[in-house]
């Protein structure tokens, strides 16, 4: 099949995470996995928006994309298909808006634009998010339950209620950087424990994120124009190619230590990093950037 015919279908999904799973089963058990062979396959990335493409809503384009053209996406396309997965898969899954918080300002960002999925199973509701990316990516849905010490490979993650507001944070371990020119990277996430993004239980259909999507495209202090990011979780960590800067993250549990491996990269080695290391393929040429924000690995 060619990487723009055909209707959209699970199968060319499933082979693309490689799930080979009943897909009749609406248990936590099948969530579960499908959840983490998503993280663990299509990355993370706004490159498109460092190639001079443009980034749509429209599914289609989004399933084209992600599933047959060796690329992933920011958190508005992989959650957004994810979306559409969970519901052809015959889940009660609801879409959510939340807003990140922001280091800088120490405080959450005032656009609710990172899209996340809710869904019910035998009445206990977990929250699916398969598009954050580097350190702060859940593998497995998070229960949604107040208070509740969840821990996953990455760290121990929480939802707190707060009233009307829930706020997911993260408990994770002390940064081991391997390169000491990249000792002092802003890179290096330092901070132990961190909140990653707030949200309510207000249902969101795809309208909501049409202007945000463009707002991040287009606005000179949004992260996705500072910075060109592609992440992918692997069996042990993750690995991130922000800017110029190509990572591996290994998750030392036992140590209570991340380990960072650090290196610049060349132009002419950017494409093959990204086949080799994320099976991304590019149309077009990519210009890396990393100016300096509230992102970290």
């Amino acid at each position: 099949m060619s990487s723009s015919e055909g209707k959209m279908n699970l199968e060319e999904y499933f082979q693309r995470i490689g799930f080979d799973g009943p897909c009749d089963k609406m248990d936590l058990a099948t969530l579960m996995l499908v959840h983490k062979l998503h993280v663990m396959s299509i990355p993370f990335e706004n490159l498109s928006i460092h190639c001079g493409e443009w980034i749509t809503m429209d599914l289609e384009v989004i399933f084209n994309k992600l599933v047959r053209s060796s690329r992933g996406g920011w958190c508005l396309e992989n959650n957004y298909l994810f979306g559409w997965v969970l519901r052809e898969m015959g889940f009660d899954a609801t879409t959510l808006s939340s807003r990140a918080f922001n280091s800088i300002i120490n405080d959450f960002g005032a656009l609710d634009s990172h899209l996340i999925h809710k869904v019910i199973i035998d009445g206990k509701a977990y929250i699916a998010d398969v598009s954050f990316g580097v350190s702060s990516q859940i593998w497995e849905p998070l229960e949604l339950i107040s208070g509740k010490d969840q821990p996953q490979a990455a760290g121990v993650f929480r939802l707190v209620h707060e009233g009307e507001i829930w706020v997911l944070e993260k408990t994770g371990r002390k940064p081991e950087v391997l390169n000491p020119e990249f000792a002092k990277s802003s890179l290096v996430n330092r901070k132990e424990t961190k909140q990653i993004y707030c949200f309510t239980l207000e249902p969101r259909q795809v309208d909501h994120f049409i202007d945000k999507s463009q707002r991040l495209q287009k606005d000179p202090a949004s992260l996705f124009t500072n910075k060109s990011i592609c992440s992918l979780q692997t069996p042990t960590g993750f690995k991130a190619l922000i800017g110029w800067t190509y990572s591996e993250v290994t998750y030392k549990l036992e140590e209570g230590v991340d380990v960072l491996d650090m290196r610049n990269v060349t132009e002419d080695e950017i494409d093959v990093v990204l086949k080799e290391h994320f099976n991304v393929k590019l149309q077009n040429k990519l210009k890396p950037v990393c100016n300096k924000t509230f992102y970290t690995l």
